[in-house]
């Protein structure tokens, strides 16, 4: 049959080339990518390897035909506009959530025409349904949250509302819902952050995104990538004030604990944050993470170098543990039809890392935990960019697996995942550029949201002064 049910031809095609390529690549590559990291070359070498083969996967996405319902700048894969005169708050949902009668799609075409609704919400829905809480739509990601940049090749990628002249990443997975808040089609979102999926997308779109502590909020009813060390649902808000409120939807009596934090610590003054330099960031987004902190008043202590030398472990750890989870979680569709090639060569990225290299990142955990607890003693947070760059522009379509690779090097966020610590992302200008935004990130101790997000106000007013 040379047409699918949608109508496309070149979207079947596709289908048929990229399994065939896909194939080859899985039986002839795949041994000598593994001799490659066995004999020294670094995560991030072997991930942009394997994501380069993605460029063969992709030659008939740009003849893809979306389906009607992806609407509004591609942020939404189901959209309810809430009704005229309304003034509730609006709340999107990322598609990896269950809600109960809508089918869970993950961003995937597979899951989208094979799955059924959902039975029951997730768990971490309640509080909206016990308040009447005014849900706009079901959020666009990248296919089963494995793409760091935001690409979807059937819904769509969500329009970056940073630019209008230049079409850049949103950020991956959460990007339907970073774009969502950023576009004013919501007042918050939840995403979901794995190894920076709610602070990368939140970054690229310059919209306050914060990853909460592992196991804090029910991960019950969210499609998986790795549960149970690394998986969290958090707020997106287009400021502070309208995090704290998505926070209260997850965590009840979150309100009492912010206002709290307020009154616990109504001065950055008294507040300590260790600054965390790391190297290959672009200096301007250093520059713009410094001055940041210096007018929003903290005091500030520089964090030495062996500690970056272990966040930089952590980082690489933390990224071989998303990539085996991703491969645990999604190899039984490793084989369908309407799996994009690109998810594909992601889901056997982890495989590359299984077992090896696995079982020793696992083993250096506690020990990487016991390090973020011994800074905690000295400082209150930590201090560093989200994102090493500004977002990059989406490349011509030879150039998607590259990107994946770019921007997995590029965002600083795996390693509070793999401690389970929470984080916040908050934007920030560059200096000398009334344009462009960039984002900082701070880290705190665990169960640390109320806290995070009272620093952050004190960087979001500086910022407005």
């Amino acid at each position: 049959m040379l047409l699918n049910k949608k109508g496309s031809f070149a979207a079947t095609y596709c289908h048929i080339r990229t399994q065939g390529k896909f194939l080859a690549f899985s039986t002839a590559n795949l041994r000598w990518l593994s001799r490659m990291k066995e004999n020294g070359g670094d995560l991030h070498r072997t991930i942009l390897l394997g994501w380069v083969s993605i460029v063969a996967l992709s030659g008939c996405s740009l003849f893809r035909s979306f389906p009607e319902h992806a609407v509004q700048h591609h942020a939404f894969i189901d959209y309810w506009p809430p009704p005229a005169g309304s003034k509730g708050l609006r709340l999107a949902v990322k598609d990896n959530i269950d809600m109960k009668g809508i089918v869970t799609t993950a961003g995937s075409e597979y899951f989208a025409e094979h799955n059924a609704p959902a039975e029951k919400d997730a768990p971490c829905l309640a509080i909206a349904r016990q308040r009447g809480v005014q849900i706009v739509g079901k959020t666009n990601l990248s296919e089963f949250a494995v793409a760091p940049s935001g690409y979807n090749e059937y819904y769509g990628t969500p329009k970056s509302p940073i630019s209008h002249f230049r079409n850049l990443i949103p950020g991956g997975s959460s990007c339907g819902s970073a774009v969502a808040v950023a576009r004013g089609l919501a007042d918050v979102s939840f995403g979901t952050d794995t190894a920076g999926s709610v602070r990368v997308p939140a970054a690229c779109c310059g919209v306050v995104g914060l990853k909460t502590t592992h196991g804090l909020i029910s991960i019950d009813g969210v499609y998986p990538i790795e549960p149970r060390r690394l998986d969290t649902v958090g707020p997106i808000g287009k400021d502070i004030a309208f995090t704290v409120q998505g926070m209260d939807l997850l965590e009840s009596g979150f309100a009492a604990k912010y206002a709290a934090a307020e009154a616990a610590k109504p001065s950055a003054a008294n507040i300590r944050v260790g600054r965390l330099v790391l190297k290959g960031a672009d200096p301007k987004i250093d520059q713009a993470v410094d001055a940041a902190l210096a007018k929003a008043g903290f005091e500030v202590i520089p964090l030495d170098d062996s500690f970056r030398q272990e966040w930089e472990q952590a980082t690489s750890d933390g990224n071989t543990v998303a990539a085996v989870g991703a491969w645990k979680t999604d190899r039984p569709y490793l084989f369908k039809s309407g799996i994009a090639g690109r998810t594909k060569s992601a889901i056997l990225l982890g495989r590359l890392f299984y077992p090896r290299a696995y079982h020793r990142a696992l083993a250096r955990r506690e020990k990487w935990q016991d390090a973020l607890r011994r800074v905690f003693e000295k400082v209150d947070f930590i201090a560093l960019p989200t994102l090493q760059a500004t977002p990059p522009a989406i490349p011509p379509n030879l150039g998607i697996g590259i990107l994946e690779a770019l921007v997995l090097k590029l965002q600083n966020t795996a390693a509070v995942n793999f401690a389970g610590n929470p984080a916040v992302a908050l934007p920030i200008p560059l200096v000398h550029d009334t344009v462009h935004v960039t984002s900082l990130q701070l880290v705190g101790p665990p169960r640390s949201e109320a806290e995070l997000l009272n620093a952050g106000r004190f960087v979001e007013a500086s910022t407005k002064k």
